[in-house]
């Protein structure tokens, strides 16, 4: 028996399509605030999957993962931060030899040039550091503001926005929480409905029950603690 399907065997028909689009804002949060502590409890090691041992190397990282899997990426980082392990190393670097290191997560060319701007960028305006704020991360070549959520939530503690990647916009939709398609708009939801101490483990929460668990081809909604308030689920 799947964990935790006998606590959640007999529990009442869930929420549907109709009634969360008809839900009011309160009873939206309620909702919410009922979703986050269920997800707490099934994933209380949710923490981003990028590896990463200070601010600079998750924002190296955070960088190669677009388009990319994080499994592929911290294949990559090793050897690309054993080269380049400060932002002043990364500044010196030769274009193509950076691009022979990131070549496997896709679109190299333009992030080997994002990397060597980032360092150039750090050493230049930043002494060498990461800066901790969103106006000045989203400064840096190669960073947007997603890129600027992880690093600000995941390495300095800061919850200045969520993150909604692949997971969170798919989870945040399959839950009925937005209809917005645009990450933004979708941030823009959650940052409403999620209480702001909580940003960065919502994000967390819901990339590790997305890839668990509500996967996008098929969703285990059978053994989904959540099932019972999401009005996509099918049990």
């Amino acid at each position: 028996m799947a964990p935790g399907a006998e606590r959640r065997r007999g529990r009442p028909p869930g929420i549907t399509p109709g009634q969360a689009r008809r839900e009011s804002a309160r009873a939206r949060r309620l909702r919410t605030g009922e979703i986050l502590a269920r997800l707490r409890r099934e994933h209380p090691d949710a923490h981003t999957a990028l590896d990463h041992r200070d601010a600079f190397e998750l924002l190296v990282a955070t960088i190669l993962s677009a388009q990319c899997t994080d499994k592929r990426v911290n294949e990559v980082t090793p050897a690309l931060f054993r080269r380049f392990p400060t932002p002043r190393d990364l500044a010196g670097a030769s274009l193509a030899e950076l691009e022979e290191l990131v070549r496997t997560t896709g679109f190299y060319h333009n992030k080997a040039r994002a990397l060597l701007g980032l360092g150039q960028a750090l050493v230049t305006e930043h002494g060498s550091k990461v800066p901790a704020s969103m106006e000045e991360l989203r400064q840096l070549p190669g960073v947007g503001r997603k890129t600027a959520n992880v690093v600000l939530g995941n390495a300095f503690g800061q919850n200045v926005g969520v993150v909604v990647d692949t997971h969170v916009q798919r989870l945040s939709r399959r839950l009925g929480l937005t209809a917005e398609t645009d990450p933004e708009k979708i941030e823009r939801h959650l940052m409403d409905l999620v209480p702001q101490r909580d940003w960065t483990l919502w994000s967390n929460l819901l990339i590790a029950h997305g890839r668990k668990v509500c996967q996008a081809r098929r969703p285990l909604c059978g053994s989904c603690a959540v099932a019972d308030l999401c009005p996509s689920a099918e049990i």
